[in-house]
């Protein structure tokens, strides 16, 4: 029997527990730091910036590559 494995390093993580994991790493101001979007800056929650990185694909993107480069750079530190 084969199982397909998806590919994507994303695959079963939500939005919310990448951004989660991103402020505890960070807090608020690191994450605006490296993503420089009002949602992150002026007065900040999850639940507003879920809403935000919903309905915006440029924003969630960046979201999303900063989560992988942070965990590829943990790995590599970690090997």
């Amino acid at each position: 029997m084969v199982t397909n494995r998806s590919n994507d390093p994303l695959h079963g993580l939500t939005l919310k527990a990448i951004l989660e994991e991103l402020v505890v790493r960070h807090g608020w101001p690191g994450l605006a730091a490296y993503i420089p979007i009002r949602c992150f800056d002026s007065n900040p929650s999850i639940q507003s910036s879920l809403k935000f990185l919903r309905k915006t694909e440029w924003a969630r993107r960046r979201v999303e590559r900063l989560y992988l480069n942070q965990r590829h750079t943990a790995e590599c530190d970690d090997a």
